[in-house]
């Protein structure tokens, strides 16, 4: 019997990290399918950026939700993550799987910004913090891979 193949939105995630080694998280938006918890920057590719190199998506990503930074992007992935927007959450009223795919950077300068996609923000240092107080889903299974490393 054939098996019916899964579809995936992709999510471009990065792990910042400032010089004491703490990881910028962003407060989740109450209405969200994670609210209550944190979030990672980044987000989903767009129709339109097919063909845009993944750094620059992902650096257009990170200027919208927290202002123009300077900082250090690594080009390779570091780690992956699932995530289910429940149908209910979703703009299409079905369940949407988001893989999530990690990079890291280092925070160099800058004044953070926050959109008004995120609440608030906050530098955790994940040696002392459990990873599972702040996130869940994708971007738990994402940071505990990152973390083994």
């Amino acid at each position: 019997m054939k098996k019916e193949k899964d579809f995936y939105q992709v999510s471009l995630k990065v792990i910042i990290k400032n010089d004491r080694g703490e990881i910028l998280l962003l407060a989740e938006d109450p209405n969200g399918s994670s609210a209550g918890f944190y979030d990672l920057l980044g987000g989903r590719i767009t129709v339109d950026e097919f063909t845009v190199p993944l750094l620059d998506v992902l650096r257009r990503e990170i200027t919208e939700e927290i202002g123009e930074i300077n900082f250090l992007l690594d080009s390779k992935p570091i780690a992956i993550g699932r995530h289910l927007v429940p149908a209910i959450k979703s703009e299409t009223n079905s369940d949407i799987h988001v893989l999530y795919v990690f990079f890291e950077a280092k925070f160099i300068s800058g004044e953070i910004i926050i959109s008004d996609e995120h609440s608030d923000f906050k530098w955790v240092d994940f040696s002392k913090e459990e990873p599972a107080k702040y996130l869940k889903s994708g971007n738990l299974e994402g940071m505990e891979m990152y973390l083994q490393k």
